[in-house]
């Protein structure tokens, strides 16, 4: 008896567990047309052998690679469960034969790609960016670890409507050992909307020009003068945005006080600030009036929501979850509109959010908070 369509989906909708979904796709036509989709519309992949029969599956079999639609690729050589010697020292094992080609003939297959993410960690290296070349598909995100090369770079410049955008590497200034490659085509990311990336340069080259309304980068320098040359690059960038920001994230490796108040005063006298919903990293001072400068500058964004703010050189410490609600609600007595706040203590961060007028603890989880707003 042959089911609707709309069954076989209900079924499938069902199933958790993608053993059984595989089952399903020889059990009849109709359950593998539906469960394949099931399968690979989502790819998530990290041990490096079954990535690689993967992806050579997806360049021959071209019903299965037009299904993908979001495909991660995570590879990290120090976390293989095999990767011990016989004396118990972990050893990183070497790649498969081909891992690498295979991956570039998956890509070239899944014509219809939307969300691409390349994750590396550990000795894995980076200098593969040429597995992008002769790709078709147009992606509204990509988060990219590899290296910043001419393939990179071409490869961004076929992008027309890609929207969030992760990039790890560019070569900086100081980096003079780094050979060329073009820059980045103004017609190119026409419709990037959000952007993180580890150096400031990428921002201040990438934002004019787009709509950017959501940033995060960190500072690439350690000395204060250094810092205030880069942050008047960044503020520069965006002001050249298309349109209006709505979320700024701007990490630091060390945070002071002072400097952080220079930043948010740039900032609000810099800046178009009537949409920015998201700021931080802050330093929250511990000296009353400094702390009511701090909310007297906070005031000038009528519409923020949330703010990041680094509470690690109080002493006491306020970790406690009653002390956090007690600083956000001070906040909030200047601030009305701001209904979360993240508190970061030596790099660790604890959430609390307006429920009701009342802070409580919040278990959000912070990476993607400042992408939210």
């Amino acid at each position: 008896m042959r089911l609707s369509l709309e069954a076989y989906r209900m079924i499938v909708n069902n199933i958790g567990n993608r053993a059984d979904l595989a089952s399903l796709c020889i059990v009849s036509k109709e359950f593998r047309y539906v469960a394949e989709r099931a399968l690979y519309n989502t790819i998530y992949v990290r041990d490096a052998r079954q990535t690689r029969l993967l992806c050579e599956t997806l360049a021959l079999q071209t019903r299965l690679s037009i299904i993908v639609q979001a495909f991660t690729i995570y590879l990290d050589q120090d976390n293989h469960d095999d990767g011990h010697s016989s004396d118990g020292v972990s050893s990183t094992p070497a790649l498969p034969d081909s891992y690498w080609d295979s991956v570039a003939g998956a890509l070239r297959s899944v014509n219809r790609l939307h969300h691409l993410s390349i994750l590396l960690s550990g000795n894995v290296p980076t200098s593969n960016s040429w597995v992008l070349q002769d790709c078709r598909f147009q992606l509204k995100s990509f988060h990219c670890d590899l290296d910043w090369d001419v393939y990179l770079v071409n490869f961004l410049n076929t992008q027309s409507v890609l929207e969030d955008l992760y990039i790890l590497d560019y070569p900086t200034g100081d980096r003079a050992s780094v050979p060329y490659c073009p820059s980045l085509a103004p017609c190119a990311l026409r419709k990037l909307s959000r952007l993180e990336c580890t150096y400031l340069e990428v921002a201040a080259s990438f934002v004019p020009g787009r709509p950017v309304t959501y940033l995060k980068t960190c500072f690439s320098r350690t000395k204060e003068d250094d810092k205030r040359a880069e942050l008047s690059i960044l503020l520069s960038g965006i002001k050249g945005s298309t349109s209006v920001l709505h979320s700024l994230d701007i990490a630091d490796s060390e945070y002071s006080e002072a400097f952080s108040m220079e930043v948010l005063k740039s900032i609000t006298e810099t800046l178009n600030v009537t949409e920015l919903r998201y700021i931080g990293t802050l330093v929250l001072p511990i000296d009353g009036k400094k702390r009511l400068q701090f909310y007297g500058l906070l005031m000038r964004l009528p519409r923020i929501q949330c703010v990041e703010v680094d509470v690690s050189e109080w002493e006491p410490a306020p970790i406690n979850i009653p002390a956090l609600r007690a600083l956000a609600g001070e906040l909030r007595l200047y601030n009305p509109t701001i209904f979360r706040v993240v508190f970061v203590y030596e790099f660790e961060r604890t959430v609390v959010t307006a429920k009701e007028g009342v802070f409580r603890h919040d278990i959000t989880t912070t990476d993607d908070l400042w992408r939210e707003v």
